[in-house]
C-alpha cells in the first residue's frame, strides 16, 4: 500500500489517532512492536491558530516514529487551512483530517463527525487544504451521522475527488459512538467501488490477529487501523503481523514480560508529561490491559493500582502485589 511516495508495505497496520492516548511515548512503543503508521492526538484547528501551548505540544514528532501523521479537526474552513499549514511546518509525513470523532464537545459543535451533517462543507475543507499544503492529505471519518444517513459510499468518492490520498473509515455512525458492533460491510462497499483508487483503511472492533486477517480477507481493505484494543497492549501489532505472515498465533509473552512493558509505558508517560499527569494519563492502559484479566479476585488490587498517585506507589503495587499474582497464573 502506498500513499503518494510513502510505501507502507503489504497489509499495513495503523495506530488510530486517539485523544489523551497517542502521545509520542505511546506512538514510539507501538512503532517498536510493528505499527506501520502512527497518528498524533487530535489537534484542534481553532486552538492551534491561537497558539495554545498544550495544542502546540501535540505537534512534537520524533524521527524514530516515522511515518507519522498530524491529525487536525475543526469546522471552519479558514481555521482548518491555516492549521494545516502550521502542521506542515512541523514536519509530519502527512496531514490527516478528522471527520469522525463522535464525542459531544467535538461533534456537537459541528466538528469531527459533526461534519457528516454538512458533507458539502466537509468536501470543500478537504479540497482547500489539499491546495494549501504540499504534503499528502488523508481523511478519517465514519459511515454517517446515524442509521438513516449512512452516506459513506457516495462521500468517499467525493473525498477522493477533492484530492485526499487515503481514507480511513470507522464502521460506526456518529449516533453509535462506540457502542454495538462496527459494520464493515459498507467499508467493503467503498473498497469494491470501481471508482475508488485511493487506499481504504478499515477501523473498528479489531482486537486480535484473527479478526485482523478476517477483515483483510473479507473486505479487501488496503490497511487496518486499531484503536482501543491497543490500550495496555501495544504488542498487539506484533501479534497481528506474525499471524498475517505465518498463519500461526505468536506464542504468548510471559506475564512478567508484559508487566515490564507496561512499566515502560508508565515511565514514558511520565517523561512526556510529568509524574502527576503521567500517572493519570496511563490509568486507562492499566485498566484495560488484558494482562490482569486472568487474575482471580483482582478488584481491590485494581482499585489500589488506579488510585496510586506517584511512580513509587504504583511500582510498589505492581512489583510487590501484582507480580506474584501473575506468577501464579
Amino acid at each position: 500500500m502506498k500513499i503518494r511516495d510513502l510505501d507502507l508495505g503489504e497489509k499495513p497496520l495503523f495506530l488510530a489517532p486517539m485523544e489523551d492516548v497517542t502521545d509520542p511515548s505511546f506512538r514510539l512503543m507501538c512503532k517498536r512492536f510493528g505499527a506501520d503508521m502512527v497518528y498524533t492526538e487530535f489537534v484542534s484547528s481553532d486552538a492551534l491558530i491561537r497558539s495554545i501551548s498544550r495544542t502546540q505540544q501535540k505537534l512534537t514528532i520524533y524521527e524514530e516514529e516515522r511515518p507519522v501523521a498530524i491529525q487536525i479537526y475543526g469546522k471552519e474552513l479558514d481555521a482548518m487551512v491555516e492549521a494545516a499549514k502550521i502542521c506542515e511546518a512541523a514536519g509530519p509525513d502527512m496531514i490527516d483530517l478528522n471527520f469522525g470523532c463522535p464525542v459531544k464537545k467535538v461533534a456537537g459543535k459541528g466538528a469531527g463527525s459533526g461534519m457528516l451533517r454538512e458533507p458539502d462543507k466537509l468536501v470543500e475543507i478537504v479540497q482547500e487544504i489539499v491546495k494549501a499544503v504540499k504534503l499528502p492529505v488523508t481523511v478519517k471519518t465514519r459511515l454517517g451521522w446515524d442509521d438513516s444517513s449512512k452516506i459513506i459510499v457516495d462521500l468517499a468518492e467525493r473525498i477522493q475527488d477533492a484530492g485526499a490520498e487515503a481514507l480511513s473509515i470507522h464502521g460506526r455512525t456518529r449516533a453509535q459512538m462506540y457502542t454495538g458492533e462496527a459494520d464493515w460491510t459498507l467499508i467493503g462497499e467503498v473498497k469494491k467501488n470501481p471508482r475508488m483508487k485511493i487506499p481504504i483503511i478499515g477501523n473498528g472492533d479489531i482486537t486480535n490477529p484473527e479478526e485482523a486477517k478476517a477483515a483483510f480477507d473479507t473486505y479487501g481493505v488496503d490497511g487496518i487501523m486499531i484503536g482501543r484494543a491497543t490500550f495496555g497492549h501495544p504488542w498487539l501489532f506484533q501479534e497481528i503481523r506474525h499471524y498475517l505472515e505465518t498463519g500461526e498465533l505468536l506464542p504468548p509473552y510471559t506475564p512478567q514480560w508484559q508487566l515490564d512493558i507496561l512499566k515502560e509505558q508508565v515511565k514514558g508517560s511520565i517523561e512526556w508529561l510529568d509524574e502527576r499527569r503521567g500517572i493519570l494519563h496511563i490509568r486507562r492502559h492499566l485498566a484495560a490491559t488484558p494482562l490482569f484479566k486472568g487474575i482471580p479476585h483482582f478488584k481491590e488490587l485494581r482499585i489500589a493500582m488506579l488510585r496510586a498517585e506517584t511512580l513509587e506507589q504504583l511500582f510498589t503495587i505492581l512489583d510487590r502485589d501484582v507480580a506474584p499474582r501473575l506468577a501464579e497464573l
